[in-house]
């Protein structure tokens, strides 16, 4: 795999894929990289000085920037190697959140998937390469922490934790009547008529049940996910560059394969068409509709922003970065059935037909063995498990877990060197529910 191709991915997808392995690891260990404490970006001096030294240097331009480890200061450092658009919060107060700190959660211990030898949150914190972590519990903040050059007013990639805001955006729609998940989506974007998506319903589009011939295999370099990278990518395009020059140039060339609404695919492309749709019907970009629906009336405390390609379309399927507590307060939100800072924000509808979730049937069809009976709505993870958990996911650790049962939300930022969740699943799910027993126990 070449350094232009690897860059080309990085940007577009928010993958460190170049540096992540496909075999999934055993529980709380990342071999052959440095731990979270030998790879702390702030004890590595990256980019500290004026200018900083030949080797703390990290750059866009050559790649550096997404190679582990990196990639632990590039995460809270988007904006600066690349161009974004604002999701602006607007001139408003921020929302409070109440504060009521415990000091008994880091010893709270698990058995990590797979193993019979349990650890601690605390330790479950480093071996997850977390950059920042915070726990509400009925609505106030319970646990916060960041590490490395994360601070709390510091932003931070959510990665693929982008698409369930496109998904929240789009769930909004439907349930006001913008849109209608039984429609094609060509009948809202012409566009793709040609394309896989066209002939897919919007709800196929938004729990990702498309027939869609896209591969993701990092490893193969004729992978439809290069192409969309190279589609996707900013920079100027080498002379011979003959493809797609933008995401929606790229959309209409994804052809068919297999029949839409059988099965779930996890396609980064179907998050890229979802966007499109919302733009073209409400005539905002993703970045703006976000603002405008969710971001301001949510009450953050800082805007958020989005990486772009190269005619301003913001990348809805991994773009986002915000600060820690706004990712705490829209999955509070969401807790609370979308009503928060005293006003309902995403209608109740929609987030109960978000929480009931998917087919498990369709879902078990793409082979997650670390996430038994789990389904997907509107670009949601719902476990069904005993507590209602309900969840956003992104590569590299970013997580937004939602346990209604305890009244808890967890929001973590992360820079696992392996950029599929299986890497962190097994020391991650355990945690959350082990912590979530014990608010409930306590609570009492």
């Amino acid at each position: 795999m070449s350094a232009l191709a690897c860059r080309l991915l990085a940007l577009a997808l928010g993958l460190a894929l170049c540096s992540a392995r496909a075999a999934p690891e055993p529980a709380g260990v990342a071999s052959g990289f440095p731990d979270a404490q030998a790879s702390d970006p702030a004890r590595l001096g990256w980019m500290v000085g004026a200018p900083p030294p030949p080797d703390r240097i990290i750059r866009f331009e050559d790649g550096s920037y997404w190679r582990f480890p990196a990639l632990r200061w590039t995460a809270s450092n988007f904006r600066q190697l690349m161009p974004t658009v604002a999701v602006s919060r607007g001139l408003g107060p921020a929302a409070p959140l109440p504060v009521a700190l415990r000091e008994d959660l880091d010893g709270v211990r698990f058995t990590p998937l797979g193993t019979d030898r349990s650890m601690t949150w605390r330790q479950a914190l480093d071996a997850n390469y977390t950059d920042g972590i915070v726990v509400l519990h009925r609505g106030r903040i319970v646990y916060e922490r960041y590490f490395g050059v994360l601070e709390p007013d510091g932003q931070h990639g959510l990665m693929s934790v982008t698409k369930t805001f496109v998904g929240t955006l789009a769930a909004m729609l439907v349930a006001d009547g913008t849109l209608d998940p039984a429609r094609r989506v060509d009948h809202y974007v012409p566009e793709l008529a040609a394309s896989a998506f066209g002939s897919a319903t919007l709800r196929q589009l938004m729990d990702m049940t498309t027939g869609v011939k896209f591969s993701e295999d990092y490893a193969d370099p004729n992978a439809d996910v290069w192409a969309h990278g190279a589609a996707g990518n900013p920079l100027p395009k080498p002379q011979d560059y003959s493809g797609p020059r933008s995401y929606y140039e790229y959309l209409q060339t994804v052809k068919p394969q297999g029949v839409h609404g059988e099965a779930f695919h996890y396609r980064t492309v179907n998050t890229d068409a979802l966007g499109w749709v919302l733009a073209r019907v409400t005539g905002r970009s993703v970045a703006q509709l976000l603002s405008e629906r969710i971001w301001r009336p949510l009450g953050a405390e800082q805007d958020g922003y989005m990486s772009v390609d190269s005619t301003g379309t913001p990348f809805a399927g991994g773009g986002l970065n915000t600060g820690l507590r706004d990712l705490a307060r829209f999955g509070e939100m969401m807790r609370n059935d979308g009503r928060f800072n005293g006003r309902q924000i995403v209608p109740a509808a929609a987030v109960a037909d978000i929480r009931r979730g998917g087919r498990q049937a369709d879902f078990a069809k793409a082979g997650y063995a670390l996430l038994p009976g789990w389904s997907y709505r509107s670009m949601w993870w719902i476990t069904h498990n005993e507590h209602g958990a309900f969840a956003a996911r992104g590569v590299h650790g970013q997580a937004l877990y939602i346990d209604p049962r305890a009244e808890m939300v967890i929001a973590r930022f992360a820079s696992h060197p392996v950029a599929g969740n299986h890497a962190n699943d097994p020391t991650s799910l355990p945690a959350y529910h082990a912590l979530a027993r014990h608010l409930m126990q306590a609570g009492r």
